[in-house]
C-alpha cells in the first residue's frame, strides 16, 4: 500500500460531498448549521405566533358567546376603518360567525409578524454573513455559490410550513364551533405560505443592497407596503388588495368560503423572486450588491466625527421605520377611537380594562391602546441600544476604541441616540393618534392631550434602554434578552385579561407601572422612580463595559 493510498482522506470532499464546480455544494451542512444557530430564535417566533392565535380565539369564544354580540361587532367593523385594520367586507357580509371572526381580526396581523420572522431570517444567513465576511471565508471551501442562499431560504421556508402546521393543528384541536379543521388547514397554509414569500422577496432584498441593515430595511418596507395596499383596497379600490401578498391570503377567506385558489399568486411571486435571487446574486461579488454604496464626501463632516454624530448617522435607517411605522400605528388605532362604545359593547375584558381607569370610555380605551404603541417605542429602544453589541462583535468598535475614544463616550452616543429616538418614537405615535383620534371622535381637546400622555411613557423607554445596557455591560453574550421586556409587555397588554394575569405579574413590566393617561390621573412617583432605575442601570452597563473586554467574533 502506497503512503498516497494509506493517508488521511480529504476531509473537506468527504464532509461537503460535493464537487467545486457544484453552485449548490455545501448546502445541506449550511442549513443543518443555520437551524442549529436558529434553535432557539425560530421556535421563539413559532411558539409565540401559536400563543397569541389560539389565545385570541379562545378570548373572542368568551368575550362574544351569542350570535347577536358577533353581529354587533360585525356591524362596527363594516366602516371604513374597521375594515382597514381588519380585513375585506366579505367576512362580515354574512354570519359572523368564530371561524370568519378568526380569519377577518387574525390574518392580516399575524402576516406581519409573519413577514418580519421570515425577512429577519434570510437577511441574517445571507447578507449578515457576507457583511461580517464569513460567508467569503466559508466560500473558500468547497461551498457553491448558491449554497448560503438555499439554505436560509430552506430554513426560513421550513420554519413557515412548521408554523402552519402548529397553527392548523392548535385550532382544530381547541373545538371551537365553525372553526372547522378544514378551514384551519387552509389558515395554516396561508400563513405558511406568507412566510415563504416574504423570504423569497427577502433573499431579493439581500442581493440588492451590500449591508444587511439595508436589506432588513428594504424587506420589512415591503411587508409594510403589503399590509398598506391591503388597507386600502379593503377600505376603496379592491384591486389594490390583489397587489398585496397580505390581501390574497384574507382573499381564501378559512373559515368562510374556504378557497384555495387565491394561494396560487403567493407560489408564483415566490417562483419568481427566489428565480431572480439566483439570477441577480450570479452577478455579483461576495460582499458587494447590486446596488453600490454611494460615494461619500471628500472629507468627513464636524459632527460625523464625534460619537453621537457617528451614532445617528448609524441609526438613522431604523429610527425612520420605526418613526413611520408609529406614526401610521396611531392613525390607525385613532380612526377607530370615535367607535371606542361599540367596540367594547360586548368584550368583557376590554370593560374590565377601561373599568379599572374609569372616566371616560373614550379616554380609558385610549390609554389602553397607548400601552401598546408604547410596546412598539419600547422596542425600538431595545434595537437601538443593542446596536453597539453588533458594531463590537462585527470588528467595527475596536478601531476606534484604538484611538483617544474612550468606551464610555463611544456607548453614550448610542445610548443618546436610543433614549431620544425612542422619545420621539413615542411622541409621534402620541401625535399621530391625537390627531386621528381628535377626528373620528370629534373631541378636539384629544389633539393635545393623547400627544402629553404618550411623553410619561417615556421614563419606562428609559429603564428599557438601562436593562439592555445592562445586559450589554456585563453580560454581552446574554444581551438579546433584552428583548425580554418588550415581549413581555406586549403579552401582559394583549392577553392580560383573557388570562387574567394578576397585578403583581402587571407591575413585573416598566410600562405597567406608568400612570394611563388620559383616563387615570397623573401621578409623578412612578415616572420618577423609573427614570431614576434607568439612570441606575445606564451607570451599571457603562461600568460593566468598562470592566471586560471586547467580545470579538
Amino acid at each position: 500500500m502506497s503512503a498516497a493510498e494509506s493517508g488521511p482522506r480529504p476531509v473537506a470532499a468527504a464532509s461537503w460531498g460535493a464537487r467545486r464546480g457544484d453552485a449548490f455544494a455545501g448546502t445541506t451542512v449550511l442549513i443543518r448549521f443555520n437551524l442549529r444557530r436558529d434553535r432557539i430564535r425560530l421556535p421563539v417566533w413559532i411558539g409565540s405566533l401559536l400563543l397569541v392565535t389560539l389565545g385570541s380565539v379562545s378570548s373572542l369564544t368568551t368575550q362574544y358567546a351569542t350570535a347577536e354580540e358577533r353581529a354587533s361587532v360585525a356591524e362596527t367593523l363594516r366602516g371604513p376603518a374597521g375594515l382597514a385594520m381588519t380585513g375585506p367586507e366579505r367576512y362580515v357580509a354574512g354570519e359572523y360567525t368564530y371561524g370568519a371572526m378568526t380569519s377577518h381580526q387574525l390574518i392580516g396581523f399575524t402576516a406581519i409578524a409573519i413577514g418580519i420572522m421570515s425577512v429577519l431570517t434570510v437577511v441574517r444567513h445571507t447578507r449578515t454573513e457576507e457583511e461580517a465576511g464569513r460567508a467569503e471565508l466559508v466560500r473558500a471551501g468547497v461551498v457553491g455559490r448558491h449554497a448560503h442562499l438555499t439554505a436560509a431560504l430552506t430554513v426560513a421556508a421550513t420554519a413557515g410550513v412548521a408554523l402552519g402546521l402548529v397553527l392548523a393543528a392548535g385550532l382544530t384541536a381547541l373545538g371551537v364551533d365553525s372553526v372547522s379543521p378544514r378551514g384551519s388547514l387552509l389558515y395554516g397554509a396561508t400563513s405558511a405560505l406568507i412566510g415563504i414569500t416574504f423570504a423569497a422577496i427577502a433573499a431579493v432584498a439581500a442581493q440588492i443592497t451590500p449591508f444587511a441593515r439595508g436589506a432588513s430595511g428594504l424587506g420589512l418596507a415591503a411587508v409594510a407596503l403589503a399590509y398598506a395596499l391591503r388597507a386600502v383596497g379593503d377600505v376603496g379600490t379592491e384591486a389594490l388588495s390583489w397587489l398585496s401578498p397580505i390581501g390574497w391570503a384574507q382573499r381564501a377567506y378559512p373559515y368562510v368560503d374556504d378557497r384555495w385558489w387565491p394561494l396560487l399568486p403567493h407560489i408564483a411571486l415566490t417562483a419568481a423572486c427566489v428565480a431572480a435571487a439566483f439570477a441577480l446574486g450570479a452577478r455579483r461579488d461576495v460582499g458587494s450588491g447590486l446596488r453600490p454604496p454611494r460615494p461619500g464626501r471628500p472629507t468627513a463632516s464636524e459632527a460625523l466625527a464625534s460619537p453621537l454624530g457617528l451614532a445617528v448617522r448609524l441609526h438613522r435607517g431604523v429610527f425612520t421605520g420605526f418613526a413611520a411605522g408609529a406614526a401610521l400605528f396611531g392613525l390607525m388605532y385613532g380612526s377607530i377611537l370615535g367607535d371606542a362604545e361599540q367596540l367594547i359593547e360586548n368584550n368583557d375584558e376590554l370593560r374590565r380594562s377601561i373599568g379599572r381607569l374609569g372616566g371616560d370610555v373614550v379616554e380609558s380605551f385610549a390609554s389602553v391602546i397607548m400601552g401598546l404603541l408604547a410596546v412598539l417605542a419600547a422596542s425600538y429602544v431595545v434595537v437601538a441600544t443593542l446596536r453597539a453589541r453588533g458594531e463590537e462583535t462585527a470588528g467595527r468598535a475596536e478601531p476606534l476604541l484604538a484611538t483617544g475614544l474612550s468606551r464610555t463616550r463611544w456607548l453614550a452616543g448610542h445610548l443618546t441616540v436610543a433614549l431620544v429616538g425612542g422619545t420621539l418614537v413615542m411622541a409621534l405615535a402620541g401625535v399621530g393618534f391625537g390627531v386621528a383620534g381628535a377626528a373620528s371622535s370629534g373631541d378636539g381637546d384629544l389633539l393635545w392631550r393623547l400627544p402629553l400622555a404618550s411623553l410619561v411613557y417615556v421614563p419606562a423607554l428609559w429603564a428599557t434602554a438601562g436593562a439592555a445596557l445592562a445586559l450589554y455591560g456585563w453580560f454581552p453574550a446574554a444581551s438579546g434578552a433584552a428583548w425580554a421586556i418588550p415581549g413581555y409587555a406586549f403579552f401582559v397588554t394583549v392577553l392580560g385579561e383573557v388570562m387574567d394575569v394578576p397585578d403583581v405579574l402587571r407591575d413585573v413590566s416598566p410600562i405597567g407601572h406608568v400612570p394611563q393617561l388620559p383616563a387615570a390621573d397623573m401621578s409623578w412617583t412612578a415616572p420618577v422612580v423609573l427614570a431614576l432605575l434607568g439612570a441606575a442601570l445606564t451607570a451599571a452597563g457603562l461600568a460593566g463595559l468598562r470592566r471586560r473586554d471586547l467580545d470579538l467574533k
